[in-house]
């Protein structure tokens, strides 16, 4: 009796298997990185790299939420993301505006939350195409699963980029006031976060029309948000 061999594996099939290995070993990697970051500091960032090859310098100080001037958190919340302790890391009704406006644009909008920032700072590089977005949504569900509020807004306010080659709040508030984190005042706070949209392009020291006109506002809204000291959200945060 004659036993036929075993047929081959045919190429698509050999095709799918290799691509289901791929996302399962980026599942795994994705998920141990994020998990790391949760207890470690963030040391270096994707646009870090970029700035230093576009020639920018370096400056970075980790220091714990603890260290921050609440100001800080509270000015970054009012500017960037009043709902940040209400939402799980998405803001639905921005991203409906967003997608609504990306229909008649060709700039990519994403309607962005801190949690949002924090997943592209952290683990991605600037860009505004659908899969580096669906990369940020999918690494941000990763973050409010398994660090909660409180280590987001402390990653954000330690890569963010404050300037050229000024990443953190630290070293914005060295550079810009020469004084620790620990003390900036409810102006300085509003200031640094007023410049976050374009930081190569407005200036913390020469604030123009446009930056004193934000910062005013920033100022303002910070009377709305709770004192972010110890925990930004309450029980929401970890």
């Amino acid at each position: 009796m004659i036993v036929a061999a075993p047929r081959k594996p045919g190429r698509l099939r050999r095709f799918l298997r290799l691509v289901m290995r791929a996302i399962g070993l980026f599942l795994l990697i994705s998920v141990m990185w994020t998990a790391l970051y949760a207890w470690l500091p963030v040391p270096f960032t994707p646009l870090m790299a970029i700035r230093l090859i576009e020639g920018y310098g370096f400056s970075k100080d980790w220091v714990s939420y603890e260290e921050i001037s609440p100001n800080l958190p509270r000015a970054a919340i009012a500017a960037e993301d009043s709902g940040f302790c209400a939402h799980y890391g998405f803001d639905w009704e921005a991203i409906q505006n967003a997608w609504n406006r990306n229909q008649k644009s060709r700039r990519i909008r994403g309607g962005s939350t801190i949690s949002n920032q924090t997943a592209k700072n952290a683990f991605l590089w600037p860009d505004r195409t659908y899969p580096r977005k669906a990369l940020e949504y999918y690494f941000t569900g990763l973050i409010e699963l398994m660090w909660g509020k409180k280590r987001i807004l402390e990653v954000y306010l330690n890569v963010v980029e404050f300037g050229p080659g000024v990443y953190g709040a630290e070293a914005a508030a060295q550079t810009y006031f020469k004084k620790p984190a620990s003390a900036l005042t409810r102006r300085e706070a509003a200031l640094l976060v007023a410049v976050l949209p374009s930081p190569l392009k407005w200036s913390v020291t020469k604030p123009g029309p446009y930056v004193q006109s934000r910062t005013g506002t920033i100022m303002a809204r910070m009377l709305d948000i709770p004192d972010p000291k110890d925990d930004p959200c309450g029980h929401n945060g970890s």
